[in-house]
């Protein structure tokens, strides 16, 4: 697991969530801790470390 900082698509404050690097790849929805709208996370990791992560707005 590693914790990685981000900001909010809607209210861009910058929260932190902990990601599991033990999987090449994950998608899911995850509300904002500061907002608590629903954000859509998508991550790739190697070697356990991550080598993209995006985060979207649902609409």
């Amino acid at each position: 697991m590693k914790e990685h900082f981000f900001q909010c698509p809607y209210c861009w404050e910058t929260i932190s969530m902990l990601l599991d690097t033990s999987v090449s790849q994950q998608s899911y929805i995850e509300d904002c801790e500061v907002c608590c709208r629903p954000m859509n996370i998508t991550y790739q990791t190697q070697a356990r470390e991550i080598t993209n992560f995006e985060v979207q707005a649902i609409q």
